[in-house]
């Protein structure tokens, strides 16, 4: 199961740089399953641009270009970034805290002591998160090597709050993009590596 939602999550992305090719003034986010997976689209793209990626998505990862299973803007990649911000953010307010006359109280001294060197340590997190989020996506969340998955169906869904919330957050609540989801079902594609 976990190598089908690994496929499916690479398919996903291949569907979204294929869209990305082709139009330039949208913007998309998705999640992957065992069944398949969700795409959400902000913006002027059919229902049969949508079908048409996926298939050509499908075809050209099948082909061997399973680089286009990566994408920068996954999930996998602001999780370990926002991480390592976060731990690099708390290391210093520690080390600030442990100075302070009174050890282990992090007081508003404390903080804006940390501001400097916390702002230093989440800019070089950031900067290392970015590489680190494509190397664990590539290992561990994506595979570009289909082998026998399928696509099933691209089937039209009701847009749920979440794809509601991210249209307000990816399109700053621009009424000109619009929100339209999809579930791509897919078989096959979960032999074991």
């Amino acid at each position: 199961m976990i190598n089908r939602i690994r496929r499916n999550h690479g398919l996903e992305h291949a569907t979204i740089h294929i869209l990305s090719e082709r139009h330039k003034r949208f913007s998309a986010q998705g999640n992957s399953d065992h069944r398949g997976f969700h795409l959400n689209i902000y913006g002027d793209v059919t229902e049969d641009e949508v079908r048409a990626a996926v298939a050509e998505a499908h075809r050209r990862l099948k082909a061997g270009e399973h680089h286009l299973a990566v994408h920068p803007n996954c999930g996998t990649v602001l999780v370990t970034t926002a991480a390592l911000a976060t731990l690099a953010a708390q290391v210093v307010l520690a080390v600030e805290s442990r100075r302070e006359p009174k050890a282990g109280r992090v007081g508003p001294l404390s903080v804006l002591n940390a501001m400097p060197g916390a702002m230093v340590a989440v800019v070089g997190a950031i900067i290392v998160g970015r590489p680190l989020g494509v190397r664990l996506q590539e290992r561990y969340t994506v595979d570009g090597d289909l082998r026998d998955l399928e696509v099933e169906s691209v089937q039209p869904i009701a847009p749920s709050p979440i794809t509601r919330l991210f249209q307000l957050l990816l399109t700053g609540g621009n009424p000109e993009m619009s929100a339209k989801a999809y579930f791509v079902r897919t078989r096959g594609g979960s032999d074991d590596r």
